[in-house]
């Protein structure tokens, strides 16, 4: 399995939960030493894969040389992805915009194009796509990041009709609050605004949602 935005949060919880079903693991990431440090915590084989998703070029420059052992990627979780700002659109900062676009969207195209045709060619594989309830259901402040994680559902639904016929399979989860350091970000690190944002929400855990894609991956494929 390859999993996108390992070093922390969701990534992070994913990568545990699938090592400790056995699964050897590519983990990416931008800090090289979290990645480490996670690659030798894990009880299975792991390589890390320091790499930027928003790099076009470097992701497919990275995913064509695996090593032998890591190649035959079998499991995508498309996690890596962020929010920043909940200033009203009017207001709201357009290097932020740009960076969710870049990241939400076009870092999780590139990964999935850059899988997609040896899962074809081998007729098996998964892409799992971790979307957010802002796809659907809008609030104050959500304007780009929503609107990029409703092109994250309609994307799979559209990934999925291409597919059809084929034993590939796309999922696309749709976490509500979770508790990590996601929210940190968002606030440019202010973590008292990150508390306060999930102030009687009863957020999940990064670990509840990865118990969840566990399942997706592994379930039965009828």
């Amino acid at each position: 399995a390859l999993v996108t935005g390992a070093t922390a949060g969701i990534g992070e919880a994913v990568s545990r939960r699938f090592s400790n079903s056995g699964m050897k693991l590519i983990l990416v990431g931008r800090r090289t030493k979290k990645l480490e440090s996670l690659a030798d915590t894990l009880g299975t084989a792991a390589h890390i894969l320091p790499l930027d998703v928003t790099d076009r070029n470097a992701v497919y420059e990275s995913f064509k040389s695996l090593p032998k052992d890591f190649s035959k990627i079998d499991i995508l979780v498309n996690n890596a992805g962020l929010a920043l700002g909940l200033e009203p659109s009017a207001q709201a900062n357009l290097d932020d915009w740009d960076q969710m676009v870049d990241t939400n969207i076009k870092g999780l195209i590139y990964c999935a194009r850059a899988v997609l045709p040896d899962m074809v060619s081998r007729d098996r594989g998964h892409i799992i796509n971790i979307g957010s309830v802002a796809g659907s259901y809008p609030y104050p402040g959500g304007n780009v990041y929503g609107g990029t994680k409703a092109f994250v559902h309609q994307f799979s639904l559209n990934m999925r009709a291409d597919l059809l016929g084929t034993r590939v399979r796309v999922s696309c989860i749709e976490p509500g609050a979770v508790e990590t350091e996601f929210l940190t970000v968002r606030f440019k690190g202010d973590s008292e605004k990150a508390r306060n944002f999930l102030k009687g929400a009863n957020a999940m855990s990064a670990s509840d949602v990865a118990e969840v894609i566990h399942f997706v991956a592994t379930a039965p494929s009828n």
